[in-house]
């Protein structure tokens, strides 16, 4: 391998945007590689920077670390992935991404009409939930869209 192509951790934070620290978790995590110098300093080959942008892009949607290694693992090892590698493991992710958008879009458009009235009282509302009806399908915000009400993602 060129060493043209190697990148030190504080060049790699500078390019990606990333902390030391997420970096040093991603690599413990398998999701980037680093190879060592003689003296033992981190070199990360200029690939990196695409996984890094793939790991922020999928991560902003809600996927969750195990996903984004699984998806990553996909790639092969021996190349730089391509622009058909990386679009072949967005395509998995368009459907929940189409999911959360219309999900989002419903919780805008609803909220106008809970927002407007003034109430903003779940128990007292007669135009969402008149007689507290929604405390019969148990805990939490039943009524806004089901992919939204997603437990949330942890991890970094």
């Amino acid at each position: 391998m060129d060493t043209g192509d190697l990148l030190t951790i504080g060049e790699i934070v500078e390019r990606s945007g990333f902390p030391h620290s997420a970096l040093r978790y991603y690599e413990r995590e398998g999701l980037i590689s680093a190879t060592r110098t003689s003296g033992n300093q981190r070199r990360y080959r200029r690939s990196v920077l695409r996984r890094l942008a793939f790991v922020r892009a999928a991560r902003s949607i809600g996927i969750g670390l195990e996903e984004v290694r699984a998806a990553l693992d996909a790639l092969p090892a021996d190349r730089t992935p391509t622009r058909s590698d990386w679009a072949r493991l967005s395509r998995s992710w368009r459907g929940r991404l189409d999911e959360q958008i219309d999900a989002l879009t419903a919780l805008r458009d609803g909220l106008d009409g809970c927002i407007g009235c003034g109430c903003l009282s779940m128990t007292t509302c007669r135009l969402v939930n008149p007689g507290d009806a929604a405390a019969a399908y148990g805990d939490g915000a039943r009524v806004l869209p089901a992919a939204l009400r997603r437990p949330p993602v942890h991890g970094r």
